[in-house]
């Protein structure tokens, strides 16, 4: 009986080790995952975007510029205008002519697009959808987030 228990003993101990290396390998592999798959490590770190703080007032909007690079900059802006023209013209984020339509921006976070040189001009969306109101007719509603991108024609 002594020797079955020996003959046992490296067959236990060779499992016990690749039972380790499985695991450090297990571990190695998701640790190298998440740095290969920015969604990923981003889904897991606790971190929120870091957003631009303008204005003061009691109403808060969330606004992003994203430029014709694909660059994206957020801002929270507190206000006590009503409409998102009036908030974004009131602290320099948007620049633009009057026109019969409304405003037309053609500045946006100090990123000026001229359509008639390049075919660049700023959209203005609302949650990610293409507003179907011009920026300084569009009221401030609660939970909306609102943004201009540089789109070309």
């Amino acid at each position: 009986m002594q020797t079955e228990r020996i003959k046992k003993l490296p067959l236990f101990i060779l499992c016990i080790v690749l039972i380790m290396v499985m695991a450090f390998f297990a571990t190695a592999c998701n640790g190298s995952a998440a740095k290969d798959n920015p969604i990923s490590s981003l889904q897991s770190n606790s971190e929120q975007p870091e957003y631009n703080q303008l204005g003061e007032g009691k109403t808060k909007l969330m606004f992003t510029v994203v430029d014709e690079k694909g660059n994206e900059t957020q801002f929270e802006i507190h206000t006590d205008e009503e409409t998102v023209g009036k908030a974004l013209s009131e602290l320099g984020l948007i620049a633009g002519e009057e026109s019969t339509y409304g405003l037309y921006v053609k500045t946006v976070n100090d990123i000026t697009l001229d359509y008639d040189k390049d075919g660049m001009y700023w959209a203005f969306y609302i949650n990610d959808e293409y507003s179907q109101t011009g920026v300084d007719s569009t009221p401030i509603t609660k939970g909306e987030s609102y943004s201009f991108k540089a789109e070309k024609e």
